[in-house]
């Protein structure tokens, strides 16, 4: 599949997604946000978001163990949890999910007229050590918040390397 983003002048969109939006899907919008400024690529996104497929944690803040490895690494995190909906997906040009089932509810809530790009994040992995499956951390120790940030970061590195240019 060729790159979505082929001009400088498009403007892109990017959404995450977990199961609650509280983990995973809230820590990768925060890494790829610090990541996109922090290259200079600001101008080239119109919207960079995250969601969960399940609706249980809306309007609460992320896990604060996801929040606390942001600050950590300094990458801010500020957001609310959401639920994507089908109308969704007219907003986005990529909805990426952290894991199969999230990608497979993804996919049957996508709406057929929808040209959004629906991908585990882990399909921009270039290192082997990272799996490509972004495990939910949420029953586990802080650890796994961690395995999940160095993963995040280097899927967002180089989903920008693949999809938006070269960052060298």
């Amino acid at each position: 599949m060729a790159p979505l983003f082929d001009s400088k002048d498009k403007q892109i969109s990017v959404a995450f997604v977990c199961l609650g939006n509280i983990c995973r899907s809230p820590m990768a919008e925060a890494i790829f946000k610090h990541k996109v400024n922090e290259l200079g690529y600001s101008p080239y996104f119109k919207r960079i978001d995250s969601f969960g497929t399940g609706g249980w944690h809306i309007g609460q803040s992320p896990d604060h163990r996801s929040a606390k490895t942001c600050r950590k690494h300094g990458v801010p995190v500020n957001h609310a949890a959401q639920q994507i909906l089908p109308s969704d997906f007219k907003d986005f040009d990529y909805v990426i999910a952290m894991d199969e089932s999230n990608k497979s509810d993804l996919l049957y809530s996508k709406p057929r007229e929808s040209k959004a790009v629906v991908e585990m994040f882990g399909k921009w992995r270039t290192d082997s050590a990272f799996a490509k499956v972004v495990a939910d951390p949420y029953y586990g120790g802080n650890d796994g918040f961690e395995v999940n940030f160095q993963q995040l970061s280097h899927f967002s590195e180089e989903f920008l390397k693949q999809e938006v240019g070269d960052l060298n």
